[in-house]
C-alpha cells in the first residue's frame, strides 16, 4: 500500500485504517495514533536537525523544529501527497468540509506516522518519516530563525540585570465584529509601560513586547 508517497507492507492493515479514521466516525479513531505520531515525528526531526546544524544552540534548534512540527506544515504534507480523500469522516464532518480542514489533515498525517511506528518499528518509521518530510526538511533555512518578541525582551532585560516584564490585560472590545485585546507590558524597575492591541491576548502581548524592545534600544 502506498501512503504519503511511500510504499508500506503492513503487517496489521487495521492500523493504517484506524490512522485514517477521524473521531467523527466513532470510538475507533486516530486520536491515540496521532498522539504517538506527534512524538515520533518530533524525535525524527530533532535528530535530523541535531546532525545537520551542529553549530546551532538548543533554543535555535527548537525554533527550527517548531517550523516543521506544526499543523500548518503537516496540512501541507497531507495536501501534497493527496491524503485527504483517504480519510474517513462522519456525516456531520463531511458536510462541514472536514476533508479540507487543515486540522483534520494534519492529525491524519501524525496518526499515519504513529501507525507506521507500531507496525514497523522505530528504524522503519524513522526512514519513512524522513522520506515523507524531505521536501520540507530541505527548505529549512537557519538564517531566518528569530526569537519571538517576548522571549527576546526577557533575554535583554535579564542580560541587564532586570526582572522579567509583566503583562496585564486591560480590556477587550469589538471592532467590525472582531474581538480585539489591549494589554500593557510593564518593566517596573525602569518605570516603563507600553500598551498594544491584537486579535488575541498572545498577539497583543507580542506586539507590546516588540514595542518595548524598540523603546529600550532608543534609550
Amino acid at each position: 500500500m502506498k501512503i504519503l508517497g511511500q510504499s508500506i507492507n503492513w503487517q496489521d492493515a487495521s492500523l493504517v485504517q484506524q490512522a485514517l479514521t477521524h473521531r467523527s466516525v466513532g470510538k475507533t479513531n486516530n486520536e491515540r495514533l496521532e498522539f504517538l505520531g506527534d512524538s515520533v515525528l518530533s524525535l525524527v526531526v530533532s535528530n535530523y536537525l541535531y546532525r545537520k546544524f551542529q553549530n546551532l544552540t538548543e533554543g535555535e534548534l527548537s525554533r527550527l523544529r517548531s517550523q516543521i512540527v506544526k499543523g500548518k506544515t503537516l496540512a501541507e504534507v497531507a495536501r501534497f501527497y493527496e491524503l485527504g480523500p483517504m480519510i474517513k469522516l462522519g456525516a456531520g464532518e463531511i458536510k462541514s468540509g472536514g476533508v479540507n480542514k487543515s486540522s483534520v489533515l494534519a492529525d491524519a498525517v501524525e496518526a499515519v506516522f504513529g501507525a507506521v511506528l507500531l507496525d514497523q518499528g522505530y528504524a522503519i518509521a524513522d526512514q519513512f518519516i524522513a522520506e515523507v518530510m524531505q521536501p520540507w526538511l530541505e527548505k529549512i533555512d537557519p538564517s531566518i530563525i528569530k526569537k519571538d518578541a517576548k522571549s527576546e525582551l526577557q533575554e535583554i532585560l535579564q542580560q541587564q540585570g532586570y526582572n522579567t516584564p509583566n503583562y496585564k490585560l486591560l480590556e477587550s472590545f469589538e471592532v467590525k465584529n472582531e474581538t480585539r485585546f489591549k494589554v500593557v507590558c510593564q518593566v517596573e524597575e525602569l518605570e516603563l509601560q507600553i500598551e498594544s492591541t491584537g486579535g488575541s491576548i498572545k498577539k497583543a502581548e507580542q506586539s507590546a513586547a516588540n514595542k518595548m524592545i524598540t523603546a529600550l534600544r532608543s534609550v
